[in-house]
């Protein structure tokens, strides 16, 4: 299939809501057929693991790259000076970053704007947000400000607002009087953004001793950790804290598990419990495997998460996470970053990735 040709089935396929897990199989496999053609480092590593479009003949088996390698190799089935998008990841001064390119946002876009409406907006049309991140004006290579800049295009009221600034950070003098305005108008009120944004909310509020209580129908998105921006707190400690600041219930407390080498997003159903299970949509599938084996571990058991990400058709759609989870029905429990012997197995998959990749066969 051309680029095109895959384009176009991904967009059909992303609105159908009577796919089949056949249906799945049948697209995942015409896109690594066009990704071992394209991808050169990615056909070498599937070579090595004698795995080509003639001996796959189930998505489980597509092999998958691990997250790492986004940092070392390009793995784009476009060339590059193609490329209209270029996501990257987060990361210190000097550090290298993962890149995920993109030679069209329109299968990204709909990837997005499908899930979050039923994951997120729960019926409702639009809602005034406040955005706790920057847009993607001030960071054109980040998926997550992508992500929250259509968040309010698609789904956001006319005075829905980011405050932040790339200067000063928060702007908490606006932040404080949105809440103070959608506390008193009685109309419901979304905050959005990263995990350690809302750290630095809450201990403001502290400092100041003040509580919130949004109107009901009010909701929140966290996503993604702290990454050293912030100080860590404990999942149940954190959403406790929202709760208990800004008078939006836990229920109501949606955390966002996504990533740069992903072109589509996890929800869970609110963070009463935590670990809350975490879920995709029909286009993206998930295992728990032993990072050694690539085999899949029984359901309960504690293994590394892969992903297969329809939408991400110009990379790789089957990515080796560093991340820990456990299957459970409906979707899986995020468990953090792994360590130990799945971390170890992580390392020795990317390393055996880079030889493969990086030899002719």
């Amino acid at each position: 299939m051309t680029e095109a040709a895959i384009i176009s089935a991904l967009l059909t396929f992303l609105q159908r809501d009577d796919t089949t897990d056949a249906d799945f199989n049948r697209l995942a496999l015409d896109i690594f057929s066009y990704q071992f053609e394209h991808n050169l480092s990615y056909r070498r590593f599937a070579i090595q693991r004698g795995r080509t479009p003639l001996t796959v003949k189930s998505w489980q088996k597509i092999p998958a790259v691990p997250i790492t390698a986004f940092k070392d190799l390009t793995l784009s089935c476009r060339p590059v000076e193609e490329i209209s998008t270029v996501f990257m990841t987060s990361g210190t001064t000097g550090s290298v970053r993962g890149r995920s390119y993109h030679p069209t946002l329109d299968v990204w876009k709909q990837s997005m704007r499908l899930n979050f409406r039923h994951r997120f907006m729960a019926g409702t049309e639009r809602i005034r947000m406040g955005i706790l991140f920057p847009d993607n004006r001030t960071l054109p290579n980040s998926s997550l400000a992508h992500y929250l800049t259509l968040a309010v295009a698609e789904f956001g009221t006319a005075d829905s607002e980011v405050l932040v600034s790339a200067d000063s950070g928060l702007e908490l003098t606006r932040l404080f009087a949105a809440l103070e305005n959608a506390e008193s108008s009685g109309e419901p009120y979304a905050l959005l953004g990263a995990s350690y944004s809302f750290v630095h909310l809450l201990d403001e509020i502290q400092r100041q001793q003040r509580r919130f209580r949004l109107p009901a129908g009010s909701r929140i998105l966290d996503t993604g950790g702290f990454k050293g921006q912030s100080r860590e707190i404990q999942p149940d400690e954190f959403y406790d804290a929202l709760a208990e600041a800004l008078g939006v219930p836990r229920s109501h407390c949606i955390n966002m598990y996504g990533m740069t080498e992903l072109s589509s997003q996890f929800y869970d159903d609110g963070n009463a419990v935590c670990p809350p299970v975490k879920s995709g949509p029909h286009w993206i599938r998930s295992r728990v495997v032993n990072p050694l084996t690539g085999e899949d571990v029984p359901e309960g058991e504690v293994g590394v998460l892969v992903h297969h990400d329809l939408a991400h058709f110009n990379c790789a759609a089957a990515i080796l996470t560093e991340d820990a989870g456990v299957r459970v029905a409906g979707g899986f429990r995020l468990l953090g970053r792994v360590a130990g012997a799945d971390a170890r197995g992580c390392s020795l998959a990317m390393e055996d990735f880079l030889r493969a990749a990086q030899v002719t066969p």
